[in-house]
């Protein structure tokens, strides 16, 4: 038991005399100086290099960026109005027809045979009323008799009339100046109301189908210019919007729109993808600022100045965006310095040292 006491009496000594060889080295730990005081200083902000832009007025063009379908001005599936035995095919696939050329036509030959016999029994009746009215003339009929002659002629030209109409049935013409696709049925087959000949498309001038986001309704009316282009195609083209879908799409806020493109040399085909530019407006004297300069806050949109040697925010007013640009409305003026990098390290009043002065945008 002494033996122990002992032990840890030493033990004590020794871990007190270490505490006291240590203490005048540990000691500016906790006093947080460097050992003297004299020696003591406060810590010194440094100050954070960054690049500035030196606000000058720059053109910015509000621009909605959009992509589209080509499609055909007119296209109709071409097929008979009735059913029958097809005996002619006299159009070419691919090839351009005109708006009544006859395509197709179809077995019509008892048609006919009637037609020629209601035209024989309408001479007949058309030189009964011419011998019906000299009677009536010398009163030697009366005006009875003679209407009742009238009659049987108009009610013999409604049966022609309807006869004719049965006969177009079996024909098929175009509707519209076009192109012929490629075909699907050959004489002699037999055809009715849904078996489809050809597909004829109208390809000048060419539909721009596209959307655009519900908040530009307002912006886009018809007559409202385009330009568009396609793979393959260098040139960018010009079209012109025509029609405005009055409704807003639920599923994702849009609307459709179409424009006219005058697709004279038929260059293009419908069903190509067209990327589109629409051109909104434009400001030539714009105080416009990059993009990352631009720091959105719960309180609204802010950016930092240069003034006197430190960094001050200033709350600003958004209008135009672009890919690279912000068009500024309120907060900022033409000679202003924008600190241009470095933004979120950026702090109220905190020393900045200008290493870079960007000359545009």
């Amino acid at each position: 038991m002494n033996k122990t006491f002992r032990f840890l009496i030493n033990l004590a000594i020794l871990a007190l005399l270490l505490f006291i060889i240590a203490f005048p080295k540990i000691s500016p730990l906790f006093s947080g100086s460097s050992g003297s005081e004299g020696d003591f200083q406060p810590q010194q902000r440094q100050p954070l290099s960054v690049s500035g832009y030196i606000l000058s007025p720059i053109p910015i063009r509000d621009e909605v960026r959009s992509t589209g379908t080509l499609l055909p001005d007119e296209e109709v599936d071409l097929a008979f109005e009735t059913s029958g035995k097809v005996v002619g095919i006299y159009f070419d696939e691919g090839s351009h027809v005109e708006k009544g050329d006859l395509l197709a036509k179809m077995n019509d030959r008892h048609l006919q045979a009637q037609l020629l016999k209601l035209q024989a029994q309408r001479r007949l009746l058309v030189e009964r009323e011419f011998r019906q009215r000299s009677l009536l003339e010398r009163d030697a009929i009366s005006q009875e008799a003679y209407d009742q002659a009238l009659t049987d002629i108009e009610i013999l030209d409604a049966d022609i009339e309807l006869l004719e109409a049965r006969i177009a049935e079996t024909e098929v013409r175009a509707p519209f100046d076009g192109i012929v696709g490629l075909r699907y049925l050959s004489e002699g087959g037999y055809a009715s109301p849904s078996t489809r000949i050809a597909r004829l498309i109208k390809v000048n001038p060419l539909k721009l189908e596209f959307t655009i986001a519900e908040r530009y309704s307002g912006d886009i009316m018809p007559g409202f210019p385009i330009r568009f282009s396609v793979d393959g195609i260098l040139e960018p083209m010009d079209a012109e919007v025509y029609a405005v879908n009055p409704v807003v799409d639920e599923r994702t806020k849009t609307i459709r729109v179409r424009a006219l493109y005058d697709n004279t040399d038929e260059d293009l085909m419908p069903g190509r993808y067209a990327s589109i530019n629409l051109q909104l407006s434009e400001d030539p004297q714009a105080v416009a600022i990059p993009s990352e300069a631009l720091i959105p806050e719960m309180e609204g949109d802010r950016v930092f100045v240069y003034r006197s040697g430190q960094a001050h925010p200033v709350y600003v007013t958004t209008g135009i965006r672009t890919e690279d640009r912000v068009q500024i409305l309120e907060g900022l003026s033409f000679g202003d310095t924008l600190l241009t990098s470095g933004v979120l390290q950026l702090r109220q009043g905190i020393p900045v040292v200008l290493e870079n002065m960007e000359q545009e945008l």
